[in-house]
């Protein structure tokens, strides 16, 4: 089955929800139509010069990155400019270029998840604010003859996605009656007397932004004059979605000792420790640019706060107050999104039986060189 940019986009979606994107960021569909059709995805970090030649001299329809092409807002599409010749590139060869940026780095089992489970953390929470995304339970009683043709219209929704898993429901089978009016056109029963008729309840969660959406699709294909629903919000006490994680090491580890089993897990080829002797047994961690988390990596209580792009004084301050720092660079925390958007791209393009090709960019480099 042949995709279009549209699908893509909403199957990045179920991958790193764009709700779940800093206010600051930009992510989502950079340059494209969603109408075009797809046939060769590639993703990358970074969406360069490097990178855009290569997806347009190999005549790839849709670039995937992490970081966004348009960051910062721009009032004109100047071509003289490194992104506007970029722009114009991607346009002149039609290729489509999306961004899974913050929305990718705060989802559960996103990359500060990833980089986690990578350098053996127990125990996750979120670093930063949590998001709390608002949820709801739908509830929709549905005659029993009609159970399946009005789940089927739920489950082509965004309704009923718990963590890694998509149409959850509950079913339970009542009973319950009415009493149509003189000008109703019920279904089934005689109007202006009471009526019994078998249903079932379906039970199942939607967020809030979704719920109108949701109803409405149902209604479609529910055969009551008036659909009966209950809507109620619910308390998630769980919440895995938000900047950066705390973790725990297995075992109290010298700093230094732990620097070395990061260095080796990833291949890196050289890395910065503040603290070299003290003793790690909690963890924080940010994919990317950390320094904005320092407040809460010191409000945490964690031993070591692993991450990029640290700063002479975050070091400092962590030197005084008897914490280790570890910076790995941000793109080598960062680079792990290639392959986390190829495993979970292909897994949803299974699903819905597309006929796309993949190519993870295998060619990127960290822009600094340590000589």
């Amino acid at each position: 089955m042949k995709a279009k940019v549209a699908d893509i986009v909403n199957m990045m979606g179920e991958i790193a929800p764009i709700s779940l994107a800093e206010e600051w960021d930009n992510s989502g569909l950079q340059v494209g139509h969603m109408d075009r059709p797809v046939n060769t995805i590639a993703i990358a970090l970074d969406p360069d010069r490097k990178v855009i030649d290569y997806a347009c001299k190999n005549s790839i329809d849709m670039l995937i990155t992490h970081h966004p092409l348009i960051f910062s807002p721009i009032k004109s599409i100047d071509l003289a400019t490194n992104v506007g010749s970029l722009i114009e590139k991607a346009l002149k060869h039609k290729l489509a270029v999306f961004a899974a940026h913050t929305n990718l780095d705060n989802v559960a089992g996103g990359l500060n998840d990833v980089l986690a489970e990578k350098i053996g953390l127990k125990n996750l929470r979120v670093l930063g604010e949590p998001i709390k995304e608002e949820l709801y339970k739908l509830v929709v009683f549905v005659p029993v003859e009609s159970e399946q043709k009005v789940l089927n219209a739920l489950f082509e929704t965004k309704a009923g996605k718990i963590g890694e898993y998509s149409c959850c429901s509950f079913i339970n089978k009542g009973r319950g009656t009415f009493k149509p009016g003189v000008s109703s056109k019920p279904y089934k029963g005689r109007k202006e007397e009471k009526n019994f008729v078998d249903e079932v309840r379906v039970e199942t969660v939607v967020r809030k932004k979704d719920i109108h959406i949701v109803v409405d699709h149902i209604r479609k294909s529910h055969p009551y004059e008036t659909m009966a629903y209950d809507i109620y919000p619910v308390i998630v006490q769980e919440n895995m979605q938000g900047t950066g994680r705390i973790g725990d090491l297995e075992d109290v580890t010298p700093l230094h000792v732990f620097a070395r089993k990061i260095k080796d897990q990833l291949g890196l080829k050289t890395l910065k420790i503040v603290g070299r002797d003290i003793e790690v047994k909690k963890v924080a961690i940010c994919t990317g640019s950390g320094s904005g988390l320092m407040k809460s990596f010191l409000a945490s209580g964690a031993d070591a706060y692993v991450s990029g792009d640290l700063k002479y004084h975050d070091a400092k301050i962590a030197e005084d107050s008897g914490l280790g720092l570890i910076d790995i660079g941000h793109f080598e925390t960062e680079h792990p999104a290639v392959e986390e958007i190829e495993k979970k791209l292909n897994r949803l393009i299974l699903d819905r039986g597309f006929d796309i090709n993949i190519i993870a960019c295998d060619f990127e480099q960290n822009p600094f060189c340590i000589i």
